[in-house]
């Protein structure tokens, strides 16, 4: 499968030197809706913003470099689906990823596992960045964010991505001393590719109550197709026994998209919500046989999970898409999701899950791999309309 390229340029030493020396742990105020993006940043990163492209072909290179000695990545292969098919014109390949918060890491989560010197910052940020540049999305969908701001959005801005932010209301990242602000979604697009339109930050209610809970909607326009296309990141309430408010949180998205679209598509009273391609990217910290998965599956916006295409049966969610150790024992689940439209949008390839021996026997997060979710991504493509 051909990977895009992104336009060379020389910044990548800079954004590379940037990144190299460690933050300090002080915690970084939440940035307004005014300040810049700039505004907390190291100097070599503002005049990154000011420069030519970077080349991430490089970037992911130094990366590398960076990490040299670790275990080695997880090999993972692309299942290409209908029946090889040519490439389309233009595939959209999405990535969602709990790249796991880094105050939660070393603060609150207890991977019991997990050697103390694998979660840190110097060494995480690059093993995330190298995930995202070895797949280079041209969307991305983050959850868990805590270095949106100092980190994220500048390297992302480098390679040519434009982004939005929502923090949690209340994120658990700020009882954690030494904290880099609330954690919350992140939505990236390829500005090559992809023409902003419109964003909201939504913060989920259960029963018309507002909860911690958030989501980012966007709506873009494909630049090569004129198509428009609705994207979505959320990240539902954790743990066992909030599933009825994880069912309330879904469908309360569900009935914002439902009047987001509606009201995109035109006049209300013939408008086809359906006609307008929808991705929605989460962990909704909820296994297949909860009752916001069926929610979902279920809505009149015609959605579909695109990672049952791995199984045999194309019905059938991965065996996890989360494998960590707590003091409570070991969880290996499923909870990570890609939802798409299924009358708007084609899956063309998915990526597919690293086997238990490459995890390894103290599971996630490691020293190969720097969150405790694995990334998920897909290349899907526009049907034609009819």
């Amino acid at each position: 499968m051909e990977t895009m390229v992104f336009p060379m340029g020389g910044g990548a030493t800079r954004l590379y030197s940037a990144l190299t020396p460690s933050h300090s742990s002080s915690p970084l105020p939440l940035p307004t809706s005014h300040q810049t993006a700039d505004t907390k940043l190291d100097p070599s990163f503002c005049q990154e913003q000011k420069g030519p492209p970077v080349c991430p072909v490089e970037l992911l290179r130094q990366c590398e470099e960076a990490l040299r000695g670790r275990p080695p990545r997880f090999h993972r292969k692309f299942t290409h689906l209908n029946g090889g098919d040519s490439a389309p014109s233009s595939p959209i390949r999405v990535m969602q990823w709990n790249i796991l918060a880094q105050a939660l890491g070393e603060g609150l989560d207890s991977f019991v596992q997990c050697p103390p010197e694998a979660l840190s910052w110097s060494r995480r940020k690059f093993l995330i960045l190298e995930e995202i540049l070895t797949y280079r999305p041209h969307i991305l969908c983050l959850q868990e964010v805590d270095h949106y701001y100092d980190t994220f959005q500048p390297v992302l801005a480098g390679l040519g991505y434009s982004g939005n932010f929502c923090p949690k209301p209340w994120s658990p990242c700020l009882d954690v001393e030494g904290n880099n602000g609330p954690d919350g979604c992140a939505l990236f697009f390829d500005e090559s590719r992809y023409e902003f339109l419109d964003s909201v930050n939504l913060r989920l209610s259960a029963m018309r109550i507002p909860t911690n809970q958030v989501a980012v909607v966007t709506m873009l326009r494909c630049r090569s197709t004129g198509r428009c296309l609705c994207v979505v990141v959320t990240h539902l309430k954790a743990r066992s026994g909030w599933e009825w408010l994880r069912s309330a949180q879904g469908s309360d998205l569900l009935r914002h998209l439902q009047s987001l679209l509606q009201k995109h598509a035109g006049d209300p009273a013939d408008a086809q919500i359906s006609d307008i391609p929808l991705l929605i990217c989460g962990d909704f910290n909820a296994i297949p046989t909860e009752e916001v998965y069926r929610r979902f599956t279920t809505s009149p916006l015609g959605l579909d999970s695109a990672y049952k295409k791995l199984s045999e049966d194309a019905l059938t969610e991965p065996e996890y898409t989360t494998w960590k150790i707590r003091p409570t024992g070991e969880c290996c689940t499923t909870l990570d999701y890609i939802w798409y439209s299924q009358n708007t949008l084609r899956v063309d390839a998915v990526l597919d899950m690293p086997t238990e021996e490459q995890i390894g026997p103290n599971r996630l997060p490691s020293f190969s791999y720097p969150s405790d979710h694995l990334s998920l991504v897909c290349d899907f493509s526009f049907k034609e309309k009819e």
